[in-house]
């Protein structure tokens, strides 16, 4: 399905055919494709990049698509490679983290720091980490693929 351009969302770079390849929801997703392109408001006269999740009701374009501008997408990457590696060494971890120190990274940023951390606010978080860490390694291999992917990529361009 072609992502439409006449929306206030501009694509400059599409996936059109996202639906196959979307994950654990391959060929059965509303979700029909990714885009980078223009933002959506631009109320500050900046132009600013974002990207898009399209979904389709079979009928139209979903009112709940979603945009994100760029460094969050990059943001959210750094935050599921970090908890990825966390993952991978959690076993260590009577609750697969240390409740004396949930703080996983800092990771420097805009000369800050983002903080990885398990979420100890959550009532839940020993069920809802093991859940977690369950599901994380039940799609090892699809999210595998991808982080691979993103490495020879990073690779390729110098980073």
């Amino acid at each position: 399905m072609k992502i439409p351009t006449t929306l206030k969302h501009k694509p400059v770079v599409v996936s059109n055919n996202y639906e196959q390849v979307d994950g654990p929801f391959a060929r059965s997703t509303d979700v029909k494709g990714l885009s980078l392109g223009l933002v959506q408001r631009n109320d500050n006269g900046k132009v600013e990049l974002s990207a898009k999740v399209w979904r389709h009701t079979g009928e139209k374009w979903s009112q709940n698509s979603e945009e994100l501008p760029l460094h969050r997408v990059l943001d959210l990457s750094i935050l599921i490679c970090r908890s990825v590696a966390h993952f991978h060494e959690a076993y260590r971890y009577e609750h697969l983290f240390d409740p004396q120190q949930p703080v996983i990274d800092r990771i420097g940023l805009q000369g800050d720091a983002m903080t990885v951390a398990i979420d100890t606010e959550n009532e839940r978080i020993n069920d809802d980490i093991k859940l977690f860490s369950q599901t994380l390694s039940d799609n090892d291999e699809m999210i595998s693929e991808r982080l691979r992917n993103l490495s020879k990529m990073l690779k390729d361009m110098g980073y």
